[in-house]
């Protein structure tokens, strides 16, 4: 089932027109969400969301509130004829039909579909993950570099690169030569009881699960935050990477060539992330 505009349609009933512009032209952002019995983390997501819509100069309709758009996505798990723990959701927001680069509209449509998930908290990863630095292709760092847009080549293709050379994940690299992100998250590295993370200015995603992240380790008397530009030359010095998003919480990268990784950090914090989900 697919819910679009407010109406909720079998797969096989929903179509869009090849003319839609987030097909033609990825003038679409969108949300990816994790829903239990709720949507979580929902103010941040509706949030980022609209601030995409007005950096985009996308019109955000009058009735586009919390409410409106949390009962809009918890109708369509609701509707859900196999029922799940929980839900990976993608909220779409795409401008309306017309124009070419230029549109006709500033006007927006949504439309909303979901894939079971098995657990409704973030498990613990004991798994091998070993990276690689994806050098093909550069991000400019800017204002729309950090926005959820369907302009997402790079990672398409950072996927595919990573999946041939069997990587588990690639970090993507700005203009600049620095490390922003991961192909699926924001990254951060531990060295000694130092966590840093590219800042949003070097052009990596504002992501729900790093700002919870950030606010967690400012509050610890174990580590210390630094938001900074990270050279690829680091990873080598690093004791610890993880990597975060809203459907894994933190992943642990276990190898990158020939260095090795420990995980006691990004288990620590995943346990905290869970406990902020059981205290809602």
């Amino acid at each position: 089932m697919i819910n679009i505009n407010g109406t909720i349609l079998e797969d096989s009933e929903a179509y869009l027109s090849v003319d839609n512009r987030g097909f033609a032209y990825g003038d679409a952002v969108f949300e990816t969400i994790k829903v239990n019995s709720k949507p979580l983390f929902w103010e941040a997501h509706y949030f980022r969301l609209m601030a995409s819509m007005r950096i985009l100069r996308m019109e955000i309709p009058m009735h586009f509130t919390p409410d409106f758009l949390e009962s809009q996505i918890m109708d369509l798990v609701d509707i859900q004829s196999e029922k799940a723990k929980s839900y990976r959701v993608k909220l779409t927001v795409f401008r309306a039909t017309g124009g070419y680069y230029t549109p006709t509209s500033n006007a927006v449509k949504f439309t909303i579909a979901l894939a079971p998930l098995y657990s409704d908290i973030y498990n613990s990863h004991n798994d091998s993950c070993e990276i690689e630095l994806f050098k093909d292709y550069f991000i400019a760092p800017n204002l729309l570099s950090t926005l959820k847009t369907n302009n997402k080549a790079i990672n398409v293709v950072g996927s595919i690169f990573a999946k041939e050379n069997n990587y588990d994940n690639c970090l993507l690299l700005n203009t600049n030569k620095n490390i922003i992100e991961a192909l699926n998250g924001n990254v951060f590295l531990v060295t000694e009881n130092v966590i840093k993370t590219p800042p949003l200015a070097d052009g990596c995603l504002k992501g729900i699960i790093r700002d919870q992240l950030i606010e967690m380790i400012s509050k610890s008397d174990n580590y210390d935050l630094i938001e900074t530009s990270i050279a690829p030359f680091e990873l080598q010095k690093a004791d610890e990477i993880f990597i975060t998003n809203v459907i894994q919480g933190i992943k642990p990268v276990t190898k990158f060539r020939k260095k090795t990784y420990t995980t006691e950090a990004a288990k620590k914090f995943q346990n905290k992330l869970n406990m902020k989900l059981r205290l809602g």
